[in-house]
């Protein structure tokens, strides 16, 4: 698997180059990033519930979902937002500088999370390296804007 893991993770990077285009396509069809939005959201549900079938997932007990910190029920409200910026810049900005602009939001907020083990994550402190290595992913955005 380890091989096979870092095709697995560009393979998910297309597909959300994908999402954005078949979202901002939508939304344009529809006139409305929200609306869009929604329903992006609603389809991926239907999903996520219809895997959940296929593979008879039980559902958690709750006191299991009431384990996790009050923050962490707010994620999907992150996503949305993501998505609905995504459906109004894409055709403003095109697909290339948007995705770059988020990996280069992730890469910064992922470096400050790591930075102080949000969550009880590892601990994993900002070095020089991992500043210039954000350095080139900034550089790269700018270029990619031209």
């Amino acid at each position: 698997m380890n091989l096979l893991a870092p095709f697995v993770v560009l393979s998910a990077g297309l597909s959300l180059a994908f999402q954005q285009v078949l979202n901002a396509s939508l939304g344009n069809a529809m006139q409305s990033a929200r609306w869009a939005a929604f329903v992006s959201y609603l389809g991926g549900t239907i999903a996520l519930l219809l895997v959940l079938v296929a593979v008879r997932e039980p559902i958690p007990a709750a006191a299991l979902a009431g384990r996790a910190p009050l923050i962490a029920w707010t994620g999907g409200i992150f996503g949305a937002i993501f998505i609905a910026t995504s459906i109004l810049m894409v055709p403003r900005l095109g697909v290339a500088t948007v995705l770059t602009l988020i990996v280069v939001g992730q890469l910064l907020g992922s470096l400050a999370f790591d930075h102080i083990g949000m969550f009880s994550l590892p601990h994993h402190p900002i070095t020089l390296t991992r500043i210039l290595g954000a350095g080139c992913l900034i550089l790269g955005a700018a270029l990619v804007r031209g």
